[in-house]
């Protein structure tokens, strides 16, 4: 039986250089960087070896949503998901009503709710919730003063619940949590939700708020981040032969992915069509890429067979392009491994250099990314891309945004724990 095929119909990235997706292109475009100092009120900074993140500074829900009583107790990666969410669904032109029963939700309007479904990434649970109520527990002596609202918010499980709640939306929900390859899972697993269950549509991708004092604490126990405090902007130069660690970010990168026939009956606008995906694991280490790039390349294979597209046919790769030694140099070695000779004719180009590590959310901005790229047939700049490292000699469009019609295109993500997803993208045709 031959199986449905599934489009992007709507976007909805909320990064650290731009909500929405006309600033979000915009920025990427221009090169525009979004890291600057983290502060942490109450904690001496001098003992982060770290200071420097891509926050969404300024960022207020009301600024996006209507007021409802709930969300003073909504974690961060919940409300970039809830305005993430917003976007995808108004980009796809899914009517939203207000329901006057209920202050501050919506109705879908012109879908079968039943028939839309929410499957979203996020490597970690509200942690500014968590480590807000431990404080209080410790403070108070017990758990007298804990909010009743706290632990049903920190799960990571309420960041799609949320959504669904806040959308009325009634089908398949839950959350995908596989480190920085969350988003990408949750897409891939959403494609066969589609190809293979009830679903017309779903809202997928991640969200994930970590510049918390504990996630940033831990990240620098593991010697995982940039230390270059003094120049947030040059901080993330994914395969740079001066790169010395990420740089995390927060967002959410969420997208509407679609049956074919169910987006044209309505008349959805289409910005690319997914066509297949591959999963590995390293099954390596806990924190480190397995060196022989064996199980990412592995995922790049798969990938390529379930779409039924070859090597040759990709136009244009985003990488997970960390700004890691390893990651950066593994990661080279697996597009090497796959595509030979032709590895250094397709330009390949890293979302994070700009927007930081959105960790969970990482692969759903970044898969924004890629289908604006086909659309506009223009690629993003690797920013901070000075010094070539030998180990990562490709082209990591240095320059500034390239023009280039992308038809096909890769989107690869890699997590803590060795796990691997690489999603393709081509243009649509009829």
């Amino acid at each position: 039986m031959q199986k449905k095929r599934v489009v992007v119909t709507g976007i909805g990235p909320v990064t650290p250089i731009g909500i929405g997706k006309e600033s979000y292109w915009r920025a990427l475009m221009e090169g525009k960087i979004g890291i600057g100092p983290v502060v942490f009120s109450n904690f001496d900074m001098e003992q982060f070896k770290t200071r420097i993140g891509a926050q969404i500074k300024n960022f207020s829900l009301h600024d996006y949503l209507p007021v409802h009583k709930a969300d003073r107790h909504l974690g961060r990666a919940s409300q970039f998901a809830l305005v993430g969410a917003k976007y995808a669904l108004e980009d796809a032109e899914i009517t939203l009503q207000l329901r006057e029963e209920v202050e501050g939700r919506y109705a879908v309007g012109n879908s079968d709710s039943l028939k839309i479904g929410a499957i979203l990434g996020v490597a970690a649970e509200n942690m500014e919730i968590v480590e807000g109520s431990y404080d209080n527990l410790l403070k108070h002596r017990g758990p007298r003063r804990i909010n009743p609202f706290a632990l049903p918010n920190v799960y990571s499980s309420s960041v799609a619940s949320n959504v669904t709640e806040r959308f009325g939306i009634h089908g398949t929900t839950y959350v995908i949590s596989s480190a920085c390859a969350s988003a990408s899972h949750a897409i891939a697993t959403s494609f066969t939700r589609i190809q293979d269950g009830p679903e017309e549509m779903v809202l997928t991708g991640g969200a994930d708020a970590c510049i918390t004092p504990l996630s940033f604490g831990g990240f620098i126990a593991l010697r995982a981040m940039s230390t270059r405090n003094d120049e947030p902007h040059k901080a993330c130069r994914p395969f740079d032969l001066h790169r010395d660690g990420f740089v995390m970010g927060e967002g959410a990168g969420i997208i509407i992915i679609e049956e074919l026939n169910h987006a044209l009956k309505r008349g959805a606008p289409i910005y690319a069509e997914l066509v297949g995906y591959g999963m590995t694991a390293d099954a390596f280490h806990v924190a480190e890429p397995d060196p022989s790039a064996g199980s990412l390349s592995k995922a790049i294979e798969l990938a390529l067979a379930n779409a039924e597209v070859s090597p040759q046919e990709i136009d244009y790769i985003n990488p997970h392009g960390t700004s890691t030694k390893l990651n950066d140099a593994v990661e080279t070695m697996a597009i090497k491994k796959v595509f030979g000779d032709y590895a250094y004719q397709v330009p390949i180009s890293s979302t994070k250099s700009m927007t930081g590590h959105l960790i969970g959310a990482a692969g759903g901005a970044e898969a924004i990314a890629t289908v604006l790229t086909i659309k506009h047939g223009r690629i993003h700049q690797t920013a901070n891309y000075e010094f070539p490292d030998p180990e990562c000699d490709l082209d990591y469009v240095p320059d500034g945004p390239r023009k280039k019609d992308v038809k096909t295109a890769l989107s690869i993500s890699a997590g803590f724990g060795g796990v691997n997803c690489v999603l393709v993208f081509k243009a649509f045709t009829s």
